[in-house]
């Protein structure tokens, strides 16, 4: 067990995420540590931060925010498809139970493979490389792009990863994790290794045997950007990838996400 190498948050927002941690233990609810502490500690790429992210089960959501709401602590949900926020004065921490774009839910194997720990002096979980590669594979917004953690978590952790795993939590949005994988070998030579030859070559096989489906008329673009493709959705009327029953949206849950654009999450 090793210690996450994020740097320190800065006093005083540090005695409230590790009182915030140990409160979460004592609820006994199964959470993981993601964000900073979770990159830094698998990329060993050294990282500011301001806050914590904590992700739970969607189930377990309502019970995290209820048992800090009991210790005098705010609570809110201003996006009921994958986030919550838990504050005290000024600080807050972000309690996140799937992703902007709804796909990447935290289920089961997420703690099955979650390994443990110190993080500001407590021991805690975090969520596997396995599913941040996931999540933030999908983040591609015009302010902000996750492919460089992607690269630096693939040259870190590429040899141990679960593929197999992998595979499995893009489904059939794997032309994502190709695209990912190629720009990694691009950015990486020397460790392309990381990255096992079947992977590749099941991906290629796949992209070898694709064929246009000319009568689709869904627009994935708003799987990686809820911006840049809402001209398509507007002026060229693509239906949205992200909405119910193809997606894991409801279109007001697309509504309030869309709305939110230009504020911090």
């Amino acid at each position: 067990m090793e210690t996450s190498t994020a740097r320190a948050i800065h006093d005083p927002a540090a005695d409230f995420y590790i009182g915030a941690l140990k409160k979460l233990q004592d609820t006994n609810i199964p959470f993981l540590v993601g964000g900073a502490f979770a990159f830094a500690h698998y990329s060993h790429v050294p990282r500011d931060t301001k806050d914590i992210d904590i992700f739970v089960k969607p189930e377990d959501c309502p019970r995290v925010l209820e048992a800090f709401e009991r210790l005098g602590f705010q609570s809110e949900v201003p996006f009921p498809h994958w986030l919550a926020k838990i504050r005290l004065g000024e600080h807050f921490m972000d309690v996140i139970f799937s992703s902007g774009n709804g796909t990447a839910k935290v289920d089961d194997l997420w703690f099955d493979h979650a390994p443990r720990t110190n993080v500001l002096g407590v021991i805690v979980r975090l969520t596997p490389p396995e599913e941040m590669i996931w999540s933030k594979a999908f983040i591609q917004e015009r302010e902000r792009y996750d492919g460089a953690d992607v690269a630096h978590l693939l040259r870190a952790t590429g040899p141990s990863l679960d593929w197999p795993r992998l595979l499995m939590r893009f489904g059939d949005h794997w032309r994502v994790l190709l695209s990912q994988l190629i720009l990694f070998g691009f950015v990486y030579p020397d460790k392309r290794q990381n990255v096992p030859a079947w992977v590749m070559e099941e991906l290629i096989r796949r992209l070898t045997v694709s064929r246009p489906n000319l009568q689709n008329d869904v627009c994935y673009g708003t799987m990686v950007s809820r911006e840049q493709y809402l001209h398509d959705l507007e002026q060229w009327k693509y239906r949205d990838a992200r909405e119910e029953p193809d997606g894991p949206m409801t279109r007001e849950q697309i509504e309030i996400w869309t709305r939110a654009i230009g504020t911090s999450k």
